[in-house]
């Protein structure tokens, strides 16, 4: 069978290589052809674009390359008509993907959409969109399928497949291994997890830098990505001694005693791996202006969201400075109260989030629709 997916975002990447990988157990003859990243490119297929160009975050910043976005939609739409996929798989991106899923329709391609749009947080209008040129939607939040209950979609709901990332990584790390492996002195690692943009960068990672200046007994690390050039975060570690080092996120929290993450899929990463966490954003005056019109949620991170609380603290936009962030990151660190009530928290998120296997499940269920 012929699968056609785009993923548009490092989370993206990370969540249809597992479905890739379970699909090629079901289909011996699966032929995968992708827009996606670096694990994507490791299941096999033929990438027809990278993340590394296609992750354009806020208003401001999609305006600034709206003529690159065109030209990406009219490259899909001809090397759709070009491939004749069996199905194609939209992973999350919905910008791009829902627009791509109306042509898709009007070609008689079959539509899946794996991780559902946050339509629930803004941009209720969508779910006309998806009701329309959806055939099945597969939800990774549980509150998601009550959301689409209500408005009249059935929806697929099998747990989240971070469950099953994060499995190969429940061995108790060894420290001392890991700051002999790259090259760091023997005292305790917090985590800097800046994003996977340009954008993201420039914006929380000066923020974060400043905030490190305050705990001298602590070594602070960035999770780097190489879909970031490492000039970008060379231009802000001169004169810093924090180290960076690329792709090793998990190996990294799993090694920390606390984290600074950027609002995204990894805050719920940090939850399930037990890392007490301060979650930051910041955007364009612009972005955030807009974005504050027209989102409607009471928190920003997933951790909060599911459990529909104040789990982790959440430093946005103005609030996200030095003076906040030294102030919040105290509170976490080991022997104090917030920090034992956080991990007693993250317990209960486990237990909501299931015992995993979903991507095996999801792609289980994805094949038996297909061969209806």
């Amino acid at each position: 069978m012929k699968y056609y997916i785009i993923a548009g975002e490092s989370s993206g990447d990370m969540h249809a290589a597992n479905l890739m990988s379970e699909l090629k157990k079901l289909d011996s003859d699966a032929d995968f052809r992708f827009w996606g990243g670096d694990l994507m490119q490791q299941e096999g297929g033929t990438i027809v674009k990278h993340i590394s160009s296609l992750a354009f975050m806020g208003f401001f910043e999609v305006l600034k390359n709206i003529r690159t976005i065109f030209k990406n939609f009219k490259l899909c739409k001809n090397d759709l008509l070009f491939y004749k996929p069996d199905i194609i798989i939209f992973v999350d991106y919905p910008g791009f993907n829902l627009r791509i899923a109306k042509f898709a329709k009007q070609n008689n391609f079959r539509v899946f959409y794996y991780i559902s749009p946050t339509i629930w947080a803004w941009h209720k209008s969508r779910i006309k969109t998806i009701k329309k040129y959806v055939d099945r939607m597969f939800v990774i939040l549980p509150f998601e399928k009550e959301f689409y209950k209500k408005n009249n979609y059935d929806v697929d709901y099998l747990g989240h497949p971070l469950i099953d990332q994060l499995k190969k990584y429940e061995e108790k790390p060894d420290f001392e291994k890991f700051i002999n492996k790259y090259n760091l002195p023997n005292i305790p690692v917090i985590a800097l997890m800046p994003g996977s943009r340009n954008q993201e960068i420039e914006k929380i990672l000066p923020v974060m830098l400043e905030t490190a200046k305050s705990f001298p007994k602590y070594q602070f690390v960035i999770c780097g990505t190489t879909s970031i050039k490492t000039s970008v975060y060379e231009n802000y570690l001169q004169g810093s001694s924090t180290k960076i080092i690329f792709n090793k996120n998990y190996e990294i929290l799993l090694n920390s005693t606390a984290a600074l993450v950027k609002s995204g899929t990894s805050t719920l990463e940090t939850a399930l791996l037990d890392i007490p966490q301060v979650v930051c954003y910041k955007t364009s005056r612009l972005t955030y202006f807009i974005a504050k019109l027209l989102v409607k949620i009471k928190y920003i991170s997933l951790v909060n969201l599911i459990m529909d609380k104040q789990v982790v603290c959440e430093l946005i936009q103005n609030q996200c400075n030095p003076t906040e962030m030294i102030i919040e990151l105290n509170k976490i660190l080991p022997n104090t109260e917030d920090r034992n009530q956080l991990l007693s928290d993250y317990k209960k998120l486990h237990e909501i989030l299931g015992d995993g296997k979903a991507s095996e499940k999801i792609a289980s269920l994805m094949f038996s629709y297909l061969n209806k």
